[in-house]
């Protein structure tokens, strides 16, 4: 197939760009590759995405584009036609949304817009999106399903995936556009972006400098390993959307529609609290780190834990890398990376 994958040069795009050249797709990447975090690091990743595509023999091109140019996105869908589309760009950060809530608007909802043009322009057979855990926001009923309203966001950031699968709802309906949402938790791994904790924690541990644990790092995450998370997105982009004939508008289920179109959580099953996830990182670098202990940051949630049971029933989904594993493999990384 050939396979639109937006945002390639950021950490889950370059995963799932990679892995879907390694399985033998056409992939065509769309990136402008910011400067939000280090571009450095952008570059690397499509330097081997690159040599992916040579030692594959897969077809592989880039456009280095914003989505937000209108004119830029449609020539894209013009030059090809794609079996499937998966949109992975977006402004991330929930703590730059404080800051910066424009940049997300542009990328999040004025790009996603684009995106949706361009499918249902060209009549893409299916469009599988990210979303994110963050759109539980207020919700304290764990774990979180599909099934329970969103309504209530904690930050801007939220407020914008939010507005995707709502947005993805209207094109699904209208224009019979296949649509997947996938509500990412806490994704880490190689390759992963600097401003996460994992990245943090690590350059601050090694360096001898003390690490801000909000909480007194009493919350706990989902935390779900990337090779999971590209595994849940190949399953369930080649498992194109499907109306649900059992919808009932009397009591709409909010995670499906008699429109082609549905969300699913894509996270580990297995919420630990952070002081673990840190020990873990402790093990694997051999030295133990200096912790500030502080309160809660605005916008954030004290837990996550992610219900995965529909995306398992619906494409086989099965998370299994344990965080001890996966910690020691971005460690492996980061010093090969970073270190060598």
């Amino acid at each position: 197939m050939k396979i639109l994958v937006t945002g390639n040069a950021g950490f889950i795009g370059f995963h799932t760009a990679k892995r879907l050249l390694e399985r033998g797709d056409s992939v065509v990447g769309f990136d402008n590759v910011n400067d939000y975090y280090d571009v450095a690091l952008k570059e690397a990743r499509l330097g081997i995405l690159h040599k992916t595509a040579e030692l594959t023999g897969s077809e592989y091109h880039f456009h280095r584009q914003d989505l937000a140019d209108r004119q830029a996105v449609e020539d894209c869908f013009a030059e090809h036609r794609f079996d499937r589309v998966i949109h992975l760009a977006a402004q991330a950060g929930v703590r730059y949304s404080l800051e910066n809530p424009t940049a997300y608007v542009q990328s999040n909802v004025v790009g996603f817009t684009h995106i949706l043009e361009g499918c249902r322009m060209a009549s893409v057979p299916h469009l599988t999106y990210a979303s994110t855990s963050s759109v539980y926001g207020a919700n304290t009923t764990m774990p979180f399903s599909e099934h329970h309203g969103v309504d209530h966001p904690l930050q801007f950031y939220a407020a914008t995936k939010r507005a995707n699968e709502l947005m993805a709802h209207s094109y699904s309906h209208l224009f019979r556009l296949p649509t997947t949402g996938l509500r990412f938790f806490t994704v880490y791994g190689p390759w992963g972006r600097p401003d996460m904790a994992l990245f943090k924690f690590t350059d601050k541990i090694l360096k001898g400098e003390p690490i801000p644990v909000f909480n007194q790092g009493n919350h706990t995450r989902d935390f779900t390993y990337i090779d999971d998370i590209v595994e849940g997105i190949l399953r369930a982009s080649d498992s194109i959307a499907q109306a649900d004939p059992s919808w009932n508008s009397s009591a709409p289920d909010p995670a499906s529609s008699d429109a082609p179109y549905r969300l699913f959580n894509i996270g580990n099953n297995d919420p630990i609290k952070l002081k673990a996830y840190i020990e873990a990182l402790e093990a694997c670098l051999d030295k133990r780190a200096i912790m500030d202990l502080l309160p809660m940051q605005p916008g954030d949630v004290p837990d996550t834990f992610a219900d995965s049971t529909a995306l398992e029933r619906a494409v086989g989904y099965h998370p299994n890398t344990q965080v001890e594993e996966g910690v020691a493999r971005f460690v492996a990384w980061y010093r090969d990376f970073y270190c060598s």
